[in-house]
């Protein structure tokens, strides 16, 4: 007989109870109740961009922001793993919270909450090796500047480890709150420190990193009080702490596609912003802004795809195939919902948030005419493109939930470097720096079309699930 949950508020409720409601509650009210705090955090994750972009053009110039903004792809590469140990996680510790397995939770996330943070401790002379290699080819005029940027935050990736595995852990467990608060907290500690280096001691790029350093630095403490000395019922333990061979084999086996896919798709990223360099420092600045202000507007709607793979994946686990498909397409609808909410409010606004980043003293009129002129038809282009990306994403976070992570690596390459970087190159001669922004419109449209396709034609049973995997979790 079928047990229905209560009705409480998902905040309030224990790893059970909500375990319970994703199986039995209302598809579409627990979908909206366990979207509301990671589409939150979205919209807080994506104004630390935003903040930090206001601060770096007003406060350091749109050369040092323009340099920040290429150095983004390059760092994402790096973090490229910690995104895919955190998708493989959530997948893992989704399994076995669907089978009630909470000492198995227990025991995977720290496994994989050591492993992640050393794994980052290593990889952080990656970036200093990077910034050589990247810096010794590019004009003079952004070189030093990218140099500077991308060896410092080597001090950062260890922290970002860190992060991806405790907002997995949180969302695979059904508390993305708990991810929110973080984000909200990082938030206000990344303004505050942005405020002190770049305003205040005027420190520049390299303020920009110390902002995002000493931010991570407080996180990480209170991400560990979280996890391993606040009293829940999932609280974790370093005591007798061994290293899992089998358990880490696991993670990485799942996460290698997650991690080829954003390392390929983050190198797109870099090419395409190569590109852009080639427009000069006025160009890149002007697409590093629209960047920045539709990170608004992609996060918000795509953020529905981590509910998915979370409901999908516990869903499945417990034999609801035909729940875990509802669930995914009542995800996309909602998806769509906030898609054509956020067109309405931000075509109108985009001159008017254009003009936010373009107050520094020291830039000229002429600059400034031009920043807006390319800025602002880029925002409203890329603003479009968000219907087809939430659905592209809405897609992935339902194969995520089914742990067949080579179909995200295929459409990561697929809507990256075939459908955007190849558009680039064919029209870049006729549309110019516009093609950047058509570029992003044609592929993610085309890409959810392709793979909205694939996905139904997937096994989503139990069975599948765990083909799919090629796991062999002990099952309850």
């Amino acid at each position: 007989m079928m047990i229905r949950s209560k009705k409480k508020t998902p905040f309030a409720s224990s790893v059970s109870e909500r375990r319970e409601m994703i199986l039995y509650g209302n598809t579409f009210q627990v979908l909206w109740r366990l979207s509301i705090p990671t589409l939150m955090m979205a919209a807080v994750s994506a104004l630390i961009p935003l903040s930090d972009g206001l601060f770096l053009n007003n406060s350091a110039g749109h050369v040092v922001a323009g340099a920040v903004g290429y150095s983004q792809p390059v760092i994402q590469m790096v973090n490229a793993l910690s995104l895919g140990l955190g998708t493989a996680a959530m997948a893992i510790l989704g399994q076995l919270n669907g089978q009630g397995d909470m000492k198995g939770i227990r025991h995977f996330s720290t496994q994989m909450m050591v492993f992640s943070t050393f794994l980052g401790i290593l990889l952080a002379p990656v970036m200093i090796l990077a910034a050589y290699i990247l810096s010794s080819r590019m004009d003079a005029q952004l070189s030093s500047l990218v140099f500077t940027y991308l060896s410092l935050y080597a001090m950062v990736i260890p922290f970002l480890f860190l992060a991806a595995i405790y907002n997995s852990f949180k969302n695979a467990i059904g508390q993305p709150e708990a991810t929110f608060y973080r984000m909200i907290i990082l938030l206000i500690l990344k303004i505050i420190f942005n405020a002190l280096f770049l305003s205040v001691l005027k420190w520049g790029i390299t303020g920009a990193v110390m902002a995002s350093l000493a931010s991570y630095i407080i996180i990480a403490i209170w991400m560990y009080y979280d996890l391993f000395l606040k009293e829940s019922e999932l609280k974790l333990s370093l005591s007798g702490y061994r290293f899992d061979k089998a358990a880490i084999i696991k993670l990485v086996r799942l996460g290698i596609p997650t991690m080829i896919s954003s390392f390929m798709m983050n190198l797109g990223f870099f090419l395409i912003n190569q590109e852009v360099v080639a427009f000069g420092p006025v160009a890149l600045n002007a697409q590093t802004i629209a960047s920045n202000i539709n990170s608004m507007e992609f996060t918000l709607p795509s953020s529905i795809g981590t509910t998915i793979t979370t409901m999908v994946s516990v869903n499945v686990a417990a034999g609801m195939d035909k729940h875990a498909k509802k669930i995914f397409f009542q995800g996309c609808m909602l998806s769509l919902i906030l898609c054509f909410l956020m067109i309405a409010i931000f075509i109108p606004l985009s001159p008017t948030l254009v003009r936010l980043f373009l107050n520094n003293p020291s830039m000229t009129t002429t600059v400034k005419s031009e920043i807006f002129s390319i800025a602002v038809p880029a925002m409203n282009i890329y603003t479009f493109s968000i219907i087809g990306f939430s659905i592209f994403m809405a897609v992935q976070g339902a194969f995520v939930g089914l742990a067949n992570t080579r179909a995200p690596l295929i459409a990561g390459v697929l809507r990256i470097w075939i459908l955007r970087y190849i558009f680039i190159l064919f029209t870049k001669e006729t549309l110019g720096i516009f093609s950047i922004f058509w570029g992003n419109l044609f592929s993610n449209f085309l890409a959810a079309i392709i793979f909205f396709i694939w996905l139904m034609r997937v096994d989503w049973s139990h069975q599948g699930l765990w083909k799919s995997a090629g796991s062999n979790l002990k099952r309850t």
